[in-house]
């Protein structure tokens, strides 16, 4: 029966997590044990049984007084209702059924997933968004004493202030500038969260979720872009080749010597590549001769 008074003692203390406070308690409960039996035992007068009732009563006062905070945390103390103190990390004691912990604050790095579903962009376009919140605890005794549950406190807030980001935002930003969004919702969500001890570190949108159907038509539209493009780009192709024959042309033109040596080329490159036996009228022959070139060149100059 002690054993189990001692155990359910116990467990109504401490957080039931820490070898320290586990050993010396049930170190206590096992020598109260053990003298309780020894004096029944030696049938000891009813005097002796103060010794094991004391034993007894350290077991049970070590969960209520000896407590222990991680690194990474904070007690908050109140005495008969008033904040005592703020203790942690590390060993610390407290004043059985007069001090108590009221909560631990723990001050790492915490993450906060929030979203907005159907939510109207400025362009009425309805959206799904996915995000996260990191934030930490900067101020335990505001965190504990300014708000119920800064937890949940944190989600609605972000939520909300999520979803006035999107109403007042064009879909295209969403999508095309999310960094941009991403330090809006931080420092909107900063100055709400900072009245509680509460620091936002960062907010990353990680989705942006739009219906099938304006998916197709962006989808279509920026194929219809892409060949606009292309187009342009082959027409500007297309008028620098034309410009290029015109200037050849003119060349041509005011150079006869210059075309003659042109179409001795083509002659060449055509039997070359293709190995092919070509017919040349005669008189295309003469005109290629370098003697008639020469008269031909001659005759210009007289004229």
């Amino acid at each position: 029966m002690a054993v189990s008074f001692v155990k359910n003692a116990f467990s109504s203390g401490y957080r039931d997590t820490n070898p320290l406070v586990k050993l010396l308690s049930g170190l206590f409960g096992a020598a109260a044990l053990a003298t309780f039996l020894l004096t029944r035992f030696l049938l000891l007068p009813p005097m002796a049984y103060a010794v094991p009732a004391v034993l007894l009563g350290i077991a049970v006062l070590i969960p209520k007084t000896l407590m222990v905070a991680n690194q990474w945390e904070k007690g908050i103390v109140l005495r008969l209702g008033r904040l005592r103190s703020i203790s942690g990390p590390g060993l610390f004691w407290i004043v059985p059924f007069y001090d108590e912990v009221a909560s631990w604050i723990d001050q790492r790095i915490q993450t906060t997933e929030f979203n907005a579903e159907q939510a109207l962009t400025r362009d009425t376009v309805p959206v799904n968004v996915d995000a996260i919140v990191f934030w930490q605890v900067h101020d335990t005794e505001r965190a504990a004493m300014e708000i119920v549950d800064y937890r949940s406190a944190i989600e609605r807030v972000s939520q909300t202030t999520l979803r006035e980001t999107i109403g007042s935002s064009p879909l295209s930003a969403l999508l095309s500038q999310r960094e941009k969004a991403d330090a809006y919702l931080k420092d909107t969500i900063g100055a709400k969260t900072a009245e509680w001890g509460i620091s936002v570190i960062s907010v990353e949108i990680r989705d942006v979720s739009i219906p099938a159907g304006l998916q197709d038509a962006m989808s279509r539209q920026a194929q219809a872009e892409r060949e606009k493009e292309a187009r342009v780009i082959l027409g500007s192709a297309e008028a620098a080749v034309a410009q290029q024959f015109l200037d050849a042309a003119n060349l041509y033109g005011t150079n006869p010597v210059a075309l003659q040596l042109r179409a001795m080329n083509i002659v060449y490159e055509t039997t070359k590549e293709r190995g092919a036996t070509i017919l040349i009228p005669s008189a295309m022959v003469d005109a290629m001769n370098p003697a008639g070139l020469m008269g031909l060149v001659q005759g210009l100059k007289e004229n």
